[in-house]
């Protein structure tokens, strides 16, 4: 039986990937696509999620969340990803109508149609999910787990403490992680160690396909901004997410209590991970601390012959 998916996502390049890899799988079925403000402004994010769930030829409804954080302003990373959000890339216009229900109220149509199985992979700041906990106390009733990019144990890429998803809205963070709902945390730790080499870039593009030279394309732009950061190859945060709804064995993870630092001058959005169980309370969420590499360079070279 397919597993009954909603992606939250800010697209993004790598969020793009992550795309890719969600619809090229047949153990998914993804209900709809959510957008949210974080890479870039939500109009953009919107308008990227149309462009490629029509790129990619999915028939599924795309809803528009929320504009930004839930107090604070919001903080984009156009210098990462460029002012369109897809750095280089253009696609086709898309085709696809938006969605009339908002995205939380669609995560709470969909859980109840999905009877408690509706997963969410969250690959955006958590913006929509917390509005959607906040305005129907039930949903955390009716969603069986939030796989989510985002955190780290020891090392942040926005700060020096916080990684940008949860750095963008920690409240949200911080609602989601309180939810009761199982979370899996993929953040920096695991997403480092899945680097795409230059040479696997090539293994997983050398097939033919309808879309193998946009997913080089957008594996080349990752490698731009890795280059910025001393690093041969791409890390593509959001995919690995995905990767690891498809396939759990993907990532080794670890039951640990997470908490979002909200208030901190120096550490504002830190995912504070109780590794050695100093506070003693019940693990909230499964932390993904390794990867098995060469799996996910697998499933991502998969993902291309999907689409022959």
């Amino acid at each position: 039986m397919k597993i009954p998916v909603i992606i939250d996502t800010d697209p993004g390049i790598d969020d793009a990937l992550a795309l890719f890899l969600a619809f090229s799988s047949e153990k998914l079925d993804i209900r709809a696509i959510t957008s949210v403000g974080g890479n870039i402004p939500l109009g953009k994010t919107t308008k990227n999620s149309i462009d490629l769930v029509s790129y990619i030829g999915a028939n599924t409804k795309v809803a528009k969340g929320a504009e930004g954080p839930i107090l604070r302003e919001l903080h984009t990373a156009e210098y990462v990803h460029g002012e369109t959000g897809l750095h280089s890339v253009v696609l086709p216009e898309g085709n696809i109508k938006l969605y009339e229900k908002s995205a939380w109220d669609t995560i709470y149509e969909e859980a109840i149609k999905c009877e408690g199985r509706l997963n969410i992979i969250a690959i955006g700041p958590l913006t929509n999910i917390a509005i959607a906990l906040m305005k129907y106390p039930d949903l955390k009733h009716k969603i069986e787990k939030i796989t989510l990019m985002g955190g780290a144990c020891y090392i942040g890429n926005t700060t020096p403490a916080a990684e940008f998803n949860i750095y963008v809205d920690a409240e949200a963070a911080d609602i989601v992680f309180k939810s009761g709902i199982p979370v899996i945390m993929v953040g920096l730790d695991a997403t480092h160690k899945a680097l795409v080499l230059e040479k696997d870039i090539e293994y997983i593009t050398e097939g033919k396909s309808k879309i193998s030279e946009t997913i080089r394309q957008f594996f080349n732009c990752c490698s731009i901004i890795c280059k910025l950061y001393g690093l041969e190859g791409a890390i593509v945060h959001d995919a690995l997410a995905v990767a690891s709804v498809i396939n759990p064995n993907i990532i080794e993870k670890h039951k640990y209590y997470v908490a979002v630092e909200t208030k901190g001058e120096l550490t504002y959005g830190k995912t504070v991970v109780d590794i050695y169980n100093v506070t003693k309370k019940e693990a909230n969420a499964e932390v993904a601390m390794d990867v098995d590499r060469e799996g996910f360079v697998e499933m991502l070279r998969g993902m291309i012959k999907a689409y022959e």
